[in-house]
């Protein structure tokens, strides 16, 4: 939801992967639970059990209040907000990859550079204009990358704020971004 993280964990695997996925796993036998740490091949325990609990909730009542129709409805959203805007920002900088995406897009901050600019600086520089930073350096495979994922709740305005702040950021001058 554009929050940046934090993510959970596998929600499912294939069979291939099933010897590796972390303990314990929760075990049916009869009317009865227990927990199974007889995986030898698992990566072990991962922090919590359970993963966080608190995104798991927030995610569930999410799924419950928007409801089938409204899930897609949200999606629908998020596929059109994450065009729109990166067709916008496209103009500002390059775009790696394909011209149509799903519900985030990279820029790469690479002809920043020259001015003495990075990608970091004009995502402090976001903040500082009271907006959400995009995701820096991930993929690492594109020199100077931003992820951006506008929310799907968004309004065409908002995703026009948002723009028109990172404009100006990437006008700014070099000094003001370090």
């Amino acid at each position: 939801h554009g929050g940046g993280g934090p993510g959970d964990g596998a929600l499912c695997a294939g069979e291939r992967l099933a010897d590796y996925l972390p303990v314990p796993r929760i075990r049916r036998e009869g009317d009865r639970f227990r927990w199974d740490y007889d995986f030898p091949r698992s990566i072990g325990k991962v922090k919590t059990a359970f993963g966080n609990v608190g995104l798991l909730v927030r995610a569930y009542a999410f799924l419950l209040a928007y409801g089938e129709s409204g899930l897609t409805a949200v999606t629908e959203r998020a596929v059109l907000n994450a065009n729109y805007l990166a067709r916008r920002m496209g103009e500002l900088l390059p775009r790696p990859f394909s011209p149509l995406v799903k519900h985030e897009f990279l820029l790469s901050g690479a002809p920043l550079k020259a001015r003495g600019v990075r990608t970091l600086d004009l995502a402090k520089r976001l903040l500082d204009e009271g907006v959400h930073a995009p995701t820096v350096y991930f993929p690492a495979l594109v020199e100077e990358a931003l992820m951006v994922e506008p929310p799907e709740t968004e309004s065409k305005r908002e995703l026009d704020l948002f723009f028109e702040a990172f404009r100006r950021s990437m006008e700014d001058r070099p000094e003001n971004l370090h």
